[in-house]
């Protein structure tokens, strides 16, 4: 009697949530990358329900982290990646939102619970996922599979390819190639793999972020860069060519996070319900070339997306692929080795 209580009770609770935010009206301050999600969803999301929505963007994790901690007020959701997820679960920046009581839950694949700190799923909705790898220009580098191949092509052409102005994605770069994990702890690992991205950086254009265009206009040939470039991929296959090196690479989820001051949280919740629709979880994988973790979306994933390594790789492709984990204080033996990459 008691365990049928508690279920008609967890029931009741989901109804009067949905009754709740089905009324809500009001606004939404949203702060995600640039570019990671589909426009059309806010425009639908807003028509729908009312709410005027805003959308402000960051580049890395740790400004948005910084941001948020200098006392940024007013924004109701963010989209950290796992390891950050974690982060600020454990300095308390985040509140349960319990997206695992609403409806659509059933639609996320429990394999996408990846935090460690939120491993049922009460705080954040698991959003996207994907591959970091190489954007190339066909008509400079034919065919690219490889690291190595990327790194020598560098030598042989100086400032004709970039990497990603991120301590973790060109440091795990760096890792991968000397042979460590890429969430290796031992000072001796990350030594090496400053070394290695240190005797390549003559050859690196630069650390950045905004590739597409310079890939696209064959200013520089390669770009360490996201699976998102594939929608860019798909617009000009003739030219353009992404790929998963072959020694391996890291992969990435991002979450979406209640934050613990939020001012307009039951329109986020609303919001998160409304992601975990499997039509729109499907539109904004067409429109980023995600991954998705909602398994009701992928059946309505066009063709090309279905079927694209890049986008959904094989076994034994993404046993390669590794994903960052919170380093904890041991994240500033990478700092101090990224701050000598970028100075020296």
């Amino acid at each position: 009697m008691k365990r049928m209580l508690t279920r008609l009770a967890g029931v009741a609770s989901i109804l009067l949530l949905t009754t709740q935010m089905a009324s809500a009206d009001g606004k939404l301050s949203l702060y995600n990358w640039g570019d990671y999600i589909n426009p059309e969803l806010i425009d639908a999301f807003s028509k729908e329900y009312k709410v005027d929505v805003t959308l402000d963007t960051y580049s890395t994790n740790e400004e948005m982290l910084a941001r948020i901690q200098a006392g940024a007020s007013g924004y109701d959701l963010v989209w950290p990646s796992v390891h950050m997820h974690d982060i600020m679960q454990k300095l308390g920046l985040l509140q349960a939102a319990h997206p695992n009581q609403m409806p659509g839950w059933e639609n996320i694949d429990k394999a996408a619970l990846r935090s460690h700190e939120d491993p049922q799923g009460d705080y954040c909705l698991p959003y996207a996922w994907g591959a970091v790898g190489i954007l190339y220009n066909k008509k400079l580098i034919p065919d690219l599979k490889s690291w190595q191949q990327f790194f020598d092509y560098a030598k042989a052409n100086p400032g004709k390819v970039t990497m990603l102005d991120d301590l973790r994605e060109t440091l795990g770069v760096g890792l991968i190639m000397t042979g460590s994990s890429v969430n290796s702890r031992n000072p001796e690992e990350i030594e090496k793999a400053e070394a290695f991205i240190m005797q390549q950086k003559p050859n690196i254009g630069a650390f950045r972020y905004d590739v597409i265009p310079l890939v696209t206009s064959g200013d520089i040939a390669a770009g360490h860069y996201y699976v998102g470039g594939v929608l860019n991929v798909l617009q000009n296959p003739d030219l353009l060519g992404f790929v998963i090196p072959e020694e391996g690479a890291t992969m990435y989820q991002e979450d979406v996070c209640l934050l613990e001051g939020a001012p307009n949280s039951e329109n986020a919740k609303l919001f998160m319900q409304f992601l975990m629709r499997p039509e729109n979880a499907a539109k904004n994988s067409e429109r980023l070339t995600n991954g998705v973790v909602n398994t009701a979306a992928v059946s309505l994933l066009p063709d090309n997306l279905k079927t694209n390594p890049s986008i959904n790789p094989s076994p034994e492709v993404r046993a390669k692929l590794q994903i960052f984990e919170d380093l904890g204080k041991d994240l500033r033996v990478y700092t101090r080795a990224w701050d000598r990459i970028k100075t020296n």
